[in-house]
C-alpha cells in the first residue's frame, strides 16, 4: 500500500492513529478511577479526553479516507476498509458514551459506560493489529537506514503528499 500523505516515506494515518487511541485509553483509566469510587472530577476529565480523543478521530479518518483513495482493489484494499471500519466502530462507541454522559450535569462515568469503553477498546486493538498488517505490507521492500547513517541529517522534504500515479 502506498500512502499519499507521507512524513519521511511513513503513512501519517498509523501515526496520528496513535493520538485517539491513547486518549481513549485515557478516557478509560479515568473513568474506572471514577467508577471505583475516586474523586468526582475524574469522571470529568474522562469525558473530556474521550471527545479530545473523538476529534483527533475524526482528523485521523480524513487522512485514512486520502490513502484509501488511491489503495488498489486488492486484498490490501479490503484490509484498509476494515481498519477504517473496524476504528470508526471504536469512536461510535465512544461517541454513544459520551452522548449519554453529556445529559448529565457531572458527566461521570455509570458502570455501564465503563464497559461500553471497555468493548470499544477491545475493537480498537482489533484495529490496531490490522493496521501493523496494514504497515507490513506497505513497507514491504523497504529498506530504513541502520547504524549511524540513521542519525544523518534529513535532506529534501519530510512532508509530502503525493500525486496519485496516472
Amino acid at each position: 500500500m502506498e500512502s499519499r500523505l507521507r512524513v519521511q516515506g511513513h503513512p501519517i494515518q498509523p501515526m496520528l492513529l496513535t493520538f485517539p487511541f491513547g486518549l481513549f485509553v485515557s478516557a478509560a483509566v479515568f473513568d474506572l478511577a471514577d467508577v471505583a469510587g475516586g474523586p468526582a472530577f475524574l469522571g470529568e476529565v474522562g469525558y473530556w479526553s474521550a471527545v479530545a480523543a473523538l476529534v483527533a478521530a475524526a482528523l485521523t479518518t480524513v487522512a485514512g479516507m486520502v490513502d484509501l483513495w488511491d489503495v488498489r482493489a486488492d486484498r490490501t484494499r479490503r484490509t484498509a476498509i476494515t481498519f477504517n471500519l473496524v476504528n470508526a466502530a471504536m469512536a461510535g462507541l465512544f461517541l454513544l458514551a459520551c452522548l449519554i454522559r453529556a445529559q448529565s450535569p457531572e458527566r461521570g462515568a455509570t458502570g455501564v459506560l465503563l464497559a461500553t469503553e471497555l468493548v470499544a477498546l477491545v475493537v480498537g486493538a482489533v484495529g490496531v493489529r490490522l493496521g501493523a498488517r496494514l504497515m507490513r505490507q506497505f513497507d514491504r521492500g523497504r529498506v530504513e537506514p541502520s547504524g549511524f547513517e540513521a542519525l544523518s541529517p534529513v535532506t529534501g522534504s519530510t512532508v509530502e503528499i503525493v500525486r496519485p500515479p496516472a
